[in-house]
């Protein structure tokens, strides 16, 4: 299947209230990480985009400076009412979490130290790495479905790097970037 054929996802335009409360419903509903629970009220439940417009707008994100959630809220408000959208969308994301984890630090300094505290959130450590690893498994399920094996490879290309040769994040970046781009800039079509 080509790039062309893929379908483009024509969602009914959110109001700035429906991006705050969206992303409010995401930044409550993990801790350690809410990419998947953003990839499934963005593609699956709202469809305000489609799994490659997820796709391209997370690659960029990973690409761009700071925290890839908030980059995705900017990103996602921008695309529907500009600099208001942005700006409703991250308020939503950061403000509840942001009091709670003022709240969380004022206890922790209280209780940091019982052993049951350590051990819950070693738990909760692990179940925010498993909601990635299952996040990854369904876009890169979705670009074997679409026939685009090609941008596997830069994944595998990008993994052995840094997980196995243990080659810096910023070095794998900087070569991987202009390669990939220049490989979608001049592929056959």
């Amino acid at each position: 299947m080509t790039d062309s054929a893929l379908p483009l996802s024509q969602p009914e335009v959110p109001k700035l209230q429906e991006l705050f409360f969206a992303f409010l419903g995401i930044a409550a509903s993990g801790f350690g990480g809410v990419l998947p629970f953003a990839r499934r009220m963005l593609v699956e439940q709202r469809r305000w985009m489609n799994e490659e417009e997820f796709a391209e707008a997370f690659a960029l994100c990973q690409f761009l400076p700071g925290p890839n959630i908030i980059n995705l809220s900017v990103i996602v408000g921008s695309r529907y009412h500009g600099v208001a959208g942005a700006l409703a969308a991250f308020l939503g994301l950061v403000g509840f979490p942001t009091l709670l984890m003022i709240f969380c630090g004022y206890l922790y300094g209280l209780y940091g130290e019982v052993p049951v505290l350590r051990d819950t959130l070693a738990g909760l450590a692990a179940g925010a790495a498993g909601l990635l690893i299952a996040m990854a498994a369904k876009m890169i399920a979705s670009l074997v479905k679409a026939g685009r094996v090609s941008p596997l490879t830069f994944v595998v290309i990008g993994f052995l790097a840094v997980g196995i040769a243990r080659i810096p994040l910023y070095w794998a970046v900087l070569f991987l970037a202009p390669v990939s781009i220049a490989y979608y800039w001049w592929r056959p079509r």
